[in-house]
């Protein structure tokens, strides 16, 4: 039997006010890998980009 299967048969025994707590739960780990992997792509971009943020006519902006 696999985990998803496994999980399955273990929600259907809970009240449905804790099997939407699952749900959520399941939701907030796939959003928290989905982040991760948005913050590794925005540090990979941080070194190409830094020519245009760090550039003397944007000064102005550092303070806001």
């Amino acid at each position: 039997m696999t985990v998803a299967e496994l999980a399955y048969e273990q929600i259907k025994t809970l009240p449905e006010t804790q099997a939407r707590e699952v749900l959520d739960f399941i939701g907030y780990l796939k959003e928290k890998s989905e982040r991760a992997e948005w913050e590794d792509l925005m540090v990979a971009q941080a070194g190409s980009l830094a020519v245009v943020w760090d550039n003397p006519e944007d000064e102005v902006w550092n303070d806001l």
